[in-house]
C-alpha cells in the first residue's frame, strides 16, 4: 500500500513516475506509470517489474551513489512501440526515501527526427541524380564531344531537362516549406473556388493538349465561396489536375467537378466539394494510404518520366489541412482515380 506522502508526490508529477524504496520494491506509482507497467506493479521488486538491463543498472547506481542517472525504456503496447527517456534521482525527504523514476514519452519526437533524416536523405538523393548526370555530360562536352555539334545538341537537351527537374524539385520544396510554416494559421480571405477552378483549367489546357488529354469541367455557374488562401488553393487544384494529366494516360479525359454540400457529414458544416477524376491505370489500394507522404511514388520510374517530384500530393495534404478540409482518394486499378477535396464553405 502506498503511503499518503508518496502518493501525493507521485500524483502531483506531470510525467509517469514511480518510487523504488530502500527495500528495492516499488513503493508507489502514479496512473501514468501503472499504464506502462501494469496495475500490479506496486509492491513488486523493481527488477521483476522493470526487467530492462539499462534501467535496472540506472536505478541500482542511483540508489548506491545517490546520484542522478538517465537512460531509455522501451515499451510495446497494443502493437505500438513507445520510447521513454527515463530519469532516476535519489530523494530523501521525511517519509519519502528512495529512487524517484520518471518516464517521458519521446516517441513522437523520435518519429519526427526520423522523418527529418529521411527527408534530408530523399532530397539529397533526388538532387544528386540530376547533378550526377549534369556533371557527366559537362565532362563529355569538354572532352569526347568537344567537336561534335550533333552530340553537343543532344547532350545540351538532356542537361536542360535535368536542370528543369532540379528547378521543379526546389520549387516544390519551397512550396512545402511555406505551407507547413502556415499550417496552423487559418486563412482569413474569401475565395470563389468555382472561378479559381475555371482559371486553373484554362491555364493547364495547353499542357493537357501536349499529351492528348482532354480537360472537362462540371462547375456550376454560381460562385462557391470558401475561406482560403487563393495562391495555395490554386496550387492545390493545379497539383491535382497536373497529376491527373500525367498519370491519366495519353488520349484520356480528366474531369474537374465542383459542388456545394448543404452539410458535409465529416465537417458537420456546409462545404464545397472539388473532385478531379481521370480514367488512367488507377492505383492499387495498398498504395493509397501513403500517397501523401513526401517522395512516395507508386512507380518511381514512371514518375520521373513524367516529371514528378514526389512532393505534389504532400503539398496538397498540407494545404487541405491548413484550410480545415479533408482529402479522399478513390481508385480502381485499370479504371482510374478520383481525388476529392472537401472544404468548409464561407459562412
Amino acid at each position: 500500500m502506498t503511503n499518503t506522502p508518496t502518493r501525493n508526490l507521485l500524483d502531483a508529477l506531470p510525467l509517469a513516475a514511480l518510487l523504488v524504496d530502500a527495500q528495492d520494491r516499488i513503493a508507489g506509482a502514479n496512473a501514468g506509470a501503472l499504464s506502462i507497467l501494469g496495475e500490479h506493479a506496486i509492491g513488486r521488486h523493481y527488477v521483476t517489474a522493470l526487467r530492462q538491463p539499462d534501467l535496472l543498472d540506472a536505478i541500482e547506481t542511483c540508489a548506491q551513489n545517490e546520484t542522478r542517472r538517465e537512460t531509455r525504456f522501451l515499451s510495446r503496447d497494443g502493437g505500438r512501440d513507445t520510447t521513454y527517456v527515463v530519469k532516476c534521482g535519489w530523494i530523501d525527504s521525511g517519509d519519502i526515501r528512495g529512487v524517484l523514476v520518471s518516464f517521458h514519452d519521446v516517441s513522437d519526437l523520435e518519429a519526427a527526427g526520423q522523418m527529418r533524416r529521411d527527408f534530408v536523405a530523399n532530397v539529397s538523393h533526388e538532387l544528386r541524380t540530376p547533378l550526377t548526370a549534369l556533371m557527366g555530360f559537362i565532362e563529355t562536352l569538354r572532352g569526347p564531344a568537344k567537336n561534335d555539334p550533333a552530340a553537343q545538341d543532344r547532350f545540351l537537351g538532356i542537361m536542360q531537362a535535368e536542370a528543369e527537374r532540379m528547378e521543379r524539385l526546389v520549387k516544390d520544396l519551397l512550396s512545402l516549406s511555406r505551407v507547413e510554416a502556415q499550417e496552423r494559421v487559418r486563412p482569413a480571405e474569401e475565395v470563389d473556388l468555382a472561378a479559381l477552378a475555371r482559371s486553373v483549367l484554362h491555364g493547364l489546357d495547353p499542357v493537357a493538349r501536349e499529351t492528348d488529354v482532354t480537360l472537362t469541367a462540371e462547375i456550376p455557374p454560381e460562385a462557391n465561396i470558401v475561406p482560403g488562401d487563393e495562391d495555395q488553393l490554386r496550387q492545390l487544384i493545379s497539383n491535382l489536375v497536373e497529376n491527373a494529366i500525367k498519370y491519366g494516360g495519353a488520349g484520356g479525359v480528366v474531369t474537374l467537378s465542383l459542388a456545394a454540400s448543404p452539410r458535409d457529414a465529416a465537417l458537420r458544416a456546409p462545404a464545397v466539394v472539388l473532385s478531379v477524376r481521370d480514367k488512367g491505370q488507377g492505383i492499387d489500394p495498398i498504395h493509397i494510404p501513403r500517397l501523401t507522404e513526401r517522395f512516395y511514388r507508386v512507380d518511381s520510374h514512371r514518375s520521373r518520366q513524367v516529371g514528378g517530384t514526389g512532393l505534389g500530393l504532400a503539398i496538397v495534404k498540407h494545404i487541405v489541412s491548413r484550410h480545415r478540409g479533408r482529402l479522399r482518394v478513390e481508385s480502381v486499378p485499370g479504371q482510374g482515380s478520383t481525388f476529392t477535396v472537401t472544404l468548409p464553405a464561407a459562412a
